[in-house]
């Protein structure tokens, strides 16, 4: 992945698309600071987790940038998302979460809500590159409070 990423970096460079180069020299070093914090190699997973918490990162700014009517910084967000979701699988869909709630829930049996951080846990690493986790976590959070 990080080698796809470096690749794609030569390729806006030799095709003179500074957007794309911005953003991929961004990426870059965000994903080194990530290699020097975590003391390793970076896995596939953790450079998909280090590509969703930037995208995740612009749509809240752009949420920011709505309330001050700040057309332009959203529209280059949203290019910056565009370039950033190339990198990033299929999200799941609301049923495949479920899904997976559920499994999670059957093996671990959880009793109230001191057992969210351990179904989190649990979650995020089995799903965290491809889904929507706070959707995940709201819909955990109802399900322990239901039980």
């Amino acid at each position: 992945m990080y080698e796809k990423i470096n690749n794609d970096l030569k390729e806006a460079m030799k095709n003179q698309d500074r957007f794309t180069l911005s953003v991929l020299r961004m990426l870059k070093s965000t994903l080194q600071v990530e290699g020097i914090s975590l003391k390793r190699e970076l896995t596939d997973q953790d450079v998909l987790m280090v590509i969703k918490k930037n995208v995740k990162q612009r749509k809240d700014s752009i949420v920011e940038f709505e309330k001050y009517n700040k057309t332009d910084e959203i529209a280059n967000l949203k290019k910056e998302i565009q370039v950033l979701e190339k990198y990033l699988p299929e999200e799941l869909t609301e049923e495949q979460i479920d899904q997976e709630i559920e499994n999670v829930f059957a093996i671990e049996k959880p009793t109230n809500m001191k057992d969210m951080g351990k179904i989190m846990k649990i979650l995020t690493e089995k799903i965290g590159t491809v889904a929507d986790m706070s959707l995940v976590s709201k819909k955990v959070k109802e399900k322990l409070m239901n039980l």
